[in-house]
């Protein structure tokens, strides 16, 4: 099925690398040959939030290695850029991604760029394996205190 973001054939986008994915349980392999996704976070490098019109992320400094990925796929090191959520305007879907076609009320993004092989972040967007982004699924539950803290701060960048 097609998300109901991207309704019409002509405004999905081409490539064999675009967004959104249905991720296919029965279609999934193990590999495990594959070492793990080590994350290192310095929570002194996260600068600001800022609105750019449709949505807000969370920037971090990239100019050094203190916020980093390493492991699991990736050859190289990635830094943290920022971090968005994908939301819906109703709880049944807002996550950009779905498992087995299931939508989930929101998804997070952490971005990171390879700052080994590219010298900066806009050049590494063009590049096959210039970003490694996380996606996590998000589901309603429990108040979380981090998640709180993120949300008590959005009044201030309710305009663009």
């Amino acid at each position: 099925p097609v998300h109901p973001l991207w309704q019409s054939p002509l405004t999905i986008p081409g490539g064999t690398r675009q967004s959104p994915i249905n991720i296919q349980w029965r279609d999934s392999v193990y590999d495990p040959f594959l070492k793990p996704l080590k994350i290192s976070y310095d929570p002194t490098t996260c600068l600001h939030i800022w609105n750019n019109g449709y949505s807000f992320l969370v920037e971090f400094d990239d100019s050094t290695d203190r916020s980093i990925i390493v492991g699991g796929p990736l050859k190289n090191q990635y830094r943290l850029k920022q971090f968005h959520f994908h939301w819906g305007a109703i709880n049944d879907w807002g996550s950009e991604h779905t498992v087995d076609s299931k939508f989930y009320p929101a998804e997070l993004h952490l971005v990171h760029w390879n700052a080994v092989e590219y010298p900066t972040f806009e050049e590494a967007v063009m590049e096959g394996n210039g970003l490694a982004v996380i996606g996590v699924f998000l589901k309603l539950g429990a108040q979380h205190e981090g998640l709180q803290t993120l949300v008590d701060a959005l009044p201030a960048v309710k305009h663009k």
